[in-house]
């Protein structure tokens, strides 16, 4: 793989994403990244990093922040869909095909890695497996992308990249205490999802009310 020539056509569909969550004790913050669907404001990420939370705030690659609003989520799936507006200019990614994955095929995971800011975190590995199923706090999560290449809190909601710079899955879990096993949803197990949230058929869209 010729990696910086991925990474010219990739980078800038990368975000990272901020968090408030007020709770007992005070306002905790929280990181995580998300992948630019659109260039008039739609990303997508996963449902955990902007679940509860009270403010969300893009930066994207040039440094420039923007607030986000919530378009909607199915937190079953860990998919969620935000926008921000007053933008026309950003580079969506090119979303490719999991289905003709194979064990071996190498790929690039890119993110917020640990909020370290700056320029997103790179690494590369292989594909581990596919149609893996692991246990979530909202359920069980199937379709996955098991990768050895290194995942990290931050890069969750982040592209997992194939060879030609497509995106294939988006970086979702590690297994506690483990060595060179994550994990990424398998992008066309996210598209329908994804186009049941822009049609406002998800779980959760800002107009549903909420205790707490």
């Amino acid at each position: 793989m010729d990696i910086q020539a991925i990474l010219d056509q990739v980078e800038e569909s990368v975000v990272t994403i901020e968090t408030n969550v007020t709770a007992q004790g005070g306002v905790f913050s929280g990181a995580g990244s998300g992948i630019v669907l659109s260039a008039d404001g739609l990303i997508i990420t996963n449902a955990h990093v902007i679940s509860q939370s009270d403010g969300i705030t893009v930066r994207l690659f040039d440094g420039a922040e923007h607030d986000a609003t919530l378009v909607g989520s199915e937190p079953a799936s860990d998919i969620a869909i935000i926008r921000i507006d007053g933008v026309d200019d950003l580079s969506p990614a090119q979303l490719g095909e999991s289905e003709a994955l194979l064990v071996g095929e190498p790929v690039i995971a890119i993110g917020n890695a640990l909020n370290l800011g700056g320029e997103p975190s790179v690494t590369t590995g292989i594909v581990s497996a596919v149609n893996r199923s692991i246990d979530s706090p909202e359920g069980r999560l199937a379709d996955l992308i098991q990768t050895d290449a290194a995942i990290n809190p931050g890069n969750s909601g982040g592209p997992l990249v194939d060879s030609s710079g497509a995106v294939v899955g988006m970086n979702t879990a590690i297994i506690q205490d483990s060595q060179n096993i994550g994990f990424a949803i398998a992008i066309d197990a996210a598209k329908p999802i994804i186009e049941r949230i822009q049609n406002g058929e998800s779980e959760i869209t800002p107009d549903t009310p909420r205790l707490g």
